[in-house]
């Protein structure tokens, strides 16, 4: 049965603008530049540059509620042409080139080298080979299923299975193999394999046979791999009847090996670029004082534009039933050049008084770049220094890095949480994982730290953690346990 009520409801709603910047606070300088990019092809009522004086004349009308429908007029005038605005041999600057650049802004240009891909390199090698065109033809294949580190994952099954439906060739699994053997002659060494072990197996094939670790290391990696690599040596002195000596000579020629042979050709895909880091922030220490400058990337010069402004002007002066859809197409595009406008002013302040507030915080590490006087943080810390959400904060923490004079640093690394030692005092975990990685890098290789004795030093030191909170932060620094940092 239907029956009206009456209900109250407290609701909290983010409008579009709102939405809009928490996008862009998120993400780092190095995307703004691209984000800005397609704002300007999508809003043509957005344009580079400098916001004029003489456009202000024209807030109020561009705030104004124009949703009223007001009463037709005649249209005495003439059709309103859009060619006295826009001229089709003239091409809109904003869509050849947006530099997003300050004058003071750096430009760096990262090169890119040419030359041919990995997989060219290896049919390069194939071409050499005397093969039927059955062959060649399986051979490519298997070249084509080759990883950017050498390896071929793929069972030998698909692979068939695949030359049969996708190119209706018809092999077996003992000609693949054939041809991989084949492949797996091929420079550099190691490539095509199935496994590490048999990667480091093929290597090893092609040294020089008459050097007897490289026997001996051929029969660790063939023989005793899941020994070797938990590290065992003990069992596999027993095993192989060698002493550590020529043991710890026969680890060292499998050291030399290279797990990822297809990184190792300058001619590889996946010799890829390192991606560079643009700071966000630059921290430079003047004469004992910090200062703090916006990298001004995050502060790109934009512009309503003026035509768009015209044009609003005029229609709205001339208003007919013919000219209210492009009234509101014109007002919409306004709207949100304008939006966008504010956003990134928004995003630009936001940022600064969140990084100025993590630098008066941490005011003794900036100052000193010493990792042990990082004061303990959190979000709430910051987000209360500077009266915003939480949410907020992590949004400019996420994917920033400050410049600094020992080095450029993410943002996250600054936070982190409290730990009290014996005389109440509290210190970042920073600090401890710090002195963790110092006593690791002090030990001696041949009988490392437990996970028990780095607890007892610690202790000794004045912290008091337990064990499984070592273990915690040891694979947070992804330092393996005990067993696995052993060297003989």
């Amino acid at each position: 049965m239907l029956k009206q009520s009456l209900q109250q409801r407290l609701l909290q709603k983010l409008s579009p603008q709102q939405i809009q910047l928490m996008k862009l606070l998120q993400i780092p300088t190095i995307s703004l530049e691209q984000r800005i990019k397609e704002e300007l092809e999508l809003n043509p009522a957005l344009e580079e540059g400098r916001e004029e004086e003489e456009a202000g004349e024209f807030d109020e009308e561009f705030q104004a509620d124009n949703t009223a429908e007001e009463p037709v007029k005649e249209n005495t005038r003439e059709d309103f042409d859009f060619e006295q605005y826009f001229d089709d041999d003239e091409t809109p600057g904003y869509k050849l080139s947006a530099k997003n650049t300050g004058p003071d802004d750096e430009r760096k240009e990262i090169p890119f080298s040419g030359g041919t891909s990995f997989q060219d390199f290896l049919l390069a090698q194939l071409g050499l080979r005397v093969l039927d065109e059955h062959q060649h033809t399986v051979a490519e294949n298997i070249i084509g299923n080759i990883d950017d580190d050498g390896y071929l994952r793929r069972e030998i099954e698909s692979l068939v299975n695949d030359l049969a439906f996708s190119q209706n060739i018809m092999t077996s699994e003992q000609e693949v193999l054939s041809m991989l053997k084949i492949i797996q002659e091929f420079d550099p060494s190691g490539i095509g394999a199935r496994s590490l072990q048999e990667c480091l197996a093929l290597q090893l094939q092609r040294k020089d046979s008459k050097n007897p670790y490289i026997k001996i290391a051929l029969s660790i990696i063939i023989k005793h791999f899941e020994e070797f690599t938990k590290k065992h040596y003990d069992k596999i002195s027993r095993k192989i009847g060698i002493n550590d000596e020529t043991l710890k000579s026969a680890i060292n020629e499998i050291l030399r090996l290279n797990p990822k042979p297809g990184s190792s050709s300058q001619s590889s895909e996946s010799s890829k670029l390192s991606l560079q880091i643009v700071p966000d922030f630059v921290v430079n220490n003047n004469e004992g004082g910090l200062e703090l400058s916006l990298n001004s990337r995050n502060a790109p010069e934009l512009k309503i534009s003026r035509p768009y402004m015209e044009m609003l002007e005029n229609y709205q002066n001339n208003k007919t039933r013919e000219t209210k859809d492009a009234l509101m197409f014109v007002k919409q595009k306004l709207d949100g050049a304008r939006w966008f406008i504010d956003a990134i002013k928004q995003r630009q302040q936001t940022l600064s008084l969140t990084m100025q507030a993590i630098m008066e915080y941490q005011y003794d590490y900036f100052l000193t770049g010493d990792e042990t006087r990082l004061k303990p943080m959190i979000l709430k810390d910051i987000a209360e220094m500077v009266s915003l959400d939480i949410s907020t904060i992590s949004r400019v923490a996420n994917s920033k890095y400050v410049q600094t004079e020992f080095g450029t640093f993410s943002l996250k690394s600054f936070f982190s949480e409290s730990l009290s030692t014996d005389t109440g005092e509290e210190v970042s975990t920073r600090e401890v994982k710090k002195i963790l990685q110092d006593c690791i890098d002090a030990e001696n290789k041949s009988k490392p730290l437990t996970d028990d004795r780095l607890t007892k030093i610690l202790k000794d030191k004045g912290y008091n953690i337990a064990r499984r909170t070592i273990a915690k932060y040891r694979e947070q620094l992804n330092i393996p346990v005990a067993r696995m940092r052993k060297e003989l």
